[in-house]
């Protein structure tokens, strides 16, 4: 048969002494079918070639496996991202422990130079709700900056969102840089403040755009990464800050400012990653675009699989309404995954670990070890966290999320149980001191395998495209807002019960090891919809 007088079946036409192999040629026709609308499988036509081979549908030429998922395109887009979002939630958490006294004693100075007073006179009490103020005011703008991630997130894309952020970040870097030179601790709480919003933001629109780029199977490791980074720059905050290094009278200005590298380093790499494939197939309506960024993100050009399943969810999108707040606290398809997330937020927060890193200093010292002691301690601390956060992401993907937070939370209560009674006992048994860092060890390791990165990518996985933004602008207010009574109310409490302050904590870790047995699901290896139809189950019952 002559191939100009062949029928023109709709396929293509693959002559009988072709080159290609069978196997070959099958997988030559099925690129060229046309999906069936209603299901993610092809539909083959009856006739198609003079060789009588079994053709493969895309289902199974397609299916990512961790050969296929992982390559340095898609690596290239999560350094880009995380390196510059999460490294300024953590580093500003941590960065202005060391310096403290050094810049309690510039605030002193600064309104003993403004009311001519000698500077003795100037009150400690004054100077300790300054100091408060520019501590705290950080989890004030991340409150701000997490209430506005779902506008953001629809207004600018997730990329976009990410870089028009770090105009924060510049103002800030340049307000604590020059806050000495100018003699106004109110530029250090004014920074402090635009670098809050700048974090908040990022821990919500972060964890999306690491959550839609990455394939199925990746997506717990992936999502991961926005905590090992955020472990990573509160160890390097407290390195810099050694008086040895950055935290001397002359340089904690630049130990304040230095936030400025990482946002040059977004600036100069994200630009290159594409937007996110769901954002502009389902926010812009352009799926063109989308292939494109899909294929750049996965290395290769075989992506209708999961082309089918975004196109699936978009239609699934245009049939019901716009989610707002109101929707998602009426409709139980939403309210049950939303509370999830919220307690999940919570949990995370009071579970203690704020306590412990913010405080571990004086932990230390209250276990009768010596200055010096109590800061290395501290430094094993922040490396045992960033360690144990490398395991949680090579075990998140095998164990599954709720297991890693069980184990988590439990092994927390029973570790904060044994830490109380260290503390308590410490001034009977010197070896005591020795054991509560232990304890302290424990516990952060505890926290590392679930608690602490877990929740930041558990509630992108729990939504679907259109809820996702509102979700995450709701449980990332939640954590700043949770972070916030924390570090206000731990001191205080801690005063006034001492060692047995922990006991809060362990009631609790108690409970949020309850909620998450009776409550939280395993979405490992599932898709969107897959979780979508399991909560719509739920709420049917």
């Amino acid at each position: 048969m002559d191939r100009d007088d062949s029928p023109d079946d709709g396929v293509g036409y693959i002559e009988e002494d072709h080159p290609l192999r069978p196997s070959l040629a099958a997988q030559s026709v099925a690129l060229l079918q046309v999906p069936d609308k209603r299901t993610r499988h092809v539909s083959t036509a009856s006739s198609v070639t003079d060789q009588d081979v079994n053709l493969l549908s895309r289902e199974t030429i397609y299916r990512p496996t961790s050969q296929t998922g992982l390559n340095g395109r898609l690596m290239f887009a999560v350094a880009a991202a995380v390196l510059g979002s999460s490294f300024q939630h953590g580093y500003n958490t941590g960065v202005v422990n060391a310096p403290q006294k050094l810049i309690e004693d510039f605030i002193r100075t600064t309104l003993a130079n403004r009311t001519n007073e000698p500077v003795a006179d100037i009150s400690q009490r004054t100077v300790t709700l300054i100091w408060a103020s520019a501590v705290s005011i950080f989890c004030v703008g991340g409150m701000i900056g997490g209430s506005l991630v779902g506008i953001v997130a629809n207004t600018f894309g997730r990329k976009g969102g990410l870089l028009l952020n770090n105009i924060f970040v510049l103002v800030s870097a340049a307000l604590q840089g020059f806050s000495k030179t100018a003699g106004s601790y109110e530029m250090i709480i004014a920074g402090r403040f635009l670098i809050g919003i700048n974090s908040g933001l990022n821990a919500g629109l972060a964890p999306m755009y690491l959550s839609e780029i990455s394939p199925v199977h990746l997506r717990g490791a992936v999502g991961t990464t926005y905590q090992l980074v955020l472990t990573i720059s509160i160890l390097i905050s407290q390195i810099l800050g050694l008086s040895s290094v950055m935290g001397t009278e002359e340089l904690w200005p630049y130990l304040l400012a230095i936030i400025l590298l990482p946002a040059i380093f977004m600036v100069v790499t994200l630009p290159i990653c594409p937007e996110s494939p769901k954002y502009i197939l389902t926010g812009k309506g352009q799926e063109l675009e989308a292939q494109r960024a899909l294929s750049w993100l996965r290395g290769t050009i075989e992506v209708q699989d999961e082309m089918d399943e975004m196109r699936a969810e978009n239609e699934q999108m245009k049939l019901v309404p716009k989610v707002t707040i109101w929707e998602m606290m009426v409709n139980p398809t939403l309210r049950i995954p939303l509370t999830i997330a919220m307690v999940i937020m919570i949990a995370q927060q009071f579970s203690g670990i704020n306590a412990a890193m913010f405080f571990s200093t004086s932990i230390f010292k209250e276990a009768k070890l010596s200055d010096t002691n109590a800061q290395l301690a501290t430094l094993l601390m922040g490396t045992v966290n960033v360690l144990m956060t490398v395991v949680s992401l090579v075990l998140v993907e095998k164990a599954g999320r709720k297991t890693l937070l069980l184990i988590g939370f439990a092994g927390m209560f029973f570790d904060t149980i044994l830490l109380t009674l260290g503390l308590v006992m410490v001034d009977k048994y010197e070896w005591v001191s020795y054991a509560c860092i232990v304890f302290v060890l424990v516990f952060v390791i505890m926290f590392a395998v679930g608690p602490g990165s877990i929740p930041w990518f558990l509630v992108t996985e729990l939504f679907n495209q259109s809820a996702r933004p509102t979700a995450a602008s709701i449980a990332v207010t939640t954590n700043w807002t949770a972070n916030f009574f924390v570090g206000l109310g731990f001191l205080p409490l801690q005063v006034a019960m001492g060692g047995y302050v922990f006991l809060i904590f362990v009631v609790l870790q108690g409970l949020f090891t309850f909620f998450v047995w009776k409550k939280v699901p395993e979405t490992k290896n599932k898709t969107v919809e897959e979780i979508s139809s399991m909560f719509r189950q739920i709420s049917y019952q």
